[in-house]
């Protein structure tokens, strides 16, 4: 019944006639507004992670301008380049501890984070660094991607897994949230992943210039400047 309800909801959100018509419509993009300031006021108060998702942001452009042309060299940037800078920011560089100016933990954090966390990202990611060692062992990965006779062919091969390995993840996590938390929820997360290069280069395009002055953390009130509208007050 809840899975019925939830895809009328979808239904009816995409006949809206007109964008900003329509109570759906305007509750997802709050939803999305309010996924993208918890990612940002929680798990983005360091210069360097910031810095980081800056570098990764603007590969993942160049990635999504390779799909257009040789998709598997974009799935080769975006895990080599983008998703390896902005997963080390935030496993090596963001604090841990407990958040002082959100007054939350980090185990409260991770409960409550939408998208991947760092135990679900840890699970993704040891998968993606053990496919090119099945793909060696194993060519062709049991006919799932074309057999490689020398390094160029293995090497396209590995991005051909990746590719699958990035829609994967992405479908399926949105498939999580739609059946656990709704398609709102799910749409919303979606596309605030597949918007987060734009998104993030607005964000943090000073960080580098603010970390060379000796800004290693951002600070309460730049983290709750993006606020959306009607909860800015409350944080």
């Amino acid at each position: 019944m809840r899975l019925v309800t939830n895809f009328s909801w979808l239904a009816a959100t995409m006949s809206a006639r007109h964008p900003y018509e329509g109570t759906a419509v305007k509750d997802f993009l709050h939803t999305l507004r309010i996924q993208r300031w918890d990612d940002h006021r929680y798990y983005h108060h360091c210069r360097i992670n910031q810095s980081l998702h800056l570098l990764s942001a603007i590969s993942f452009l160049v990635a999504y301008a390779m799909l257009f042309i040789d998709p598997v060299w974009s799935a080769l940037i975006g895990w080599l380049v983008s998703m390896t800078s902005r997963q080390a920011g935030h496993f090596f560089f963001e604090p841990l501890g407990y958040d002082e100016i959100n007054q939350a933990s980090n185990a409260y954090k991770e409960e409550i984070k939408v998208g991947y966390n760092l135990r679900r990202k840890m699970v993704l990611l040891s998968i993606w660094a053990l496919l090119p060692m099945g793909i060696y062992m194993n060519p062709g990965l049991l006919g799932l991607l074309p057999e490689h006779g020398d390094w160029y062919e293995f090497l396209r091969a590995v991005g051909t897994a990746w590719l699958y390995l990035g829609v994967g993840a992405l479908l399926f996590r949105t498939g999580q949230l739609l059946l656990s938390q709704g398609p709102q929820a799910a749409l919303a997360w979606m596309s605030k992943i597949l918007t987060d290069p734009f998104h993030d280069i607005y964000l943090y395009h000073k960080a580098p210039w603010q970390l060379l002055r000796g800004q290693r953390y951002a600070t309460a009130e730049e983290l709750a400047a993006e606020a959306p509208e009607g909860v800015r007050s409350a944080s």
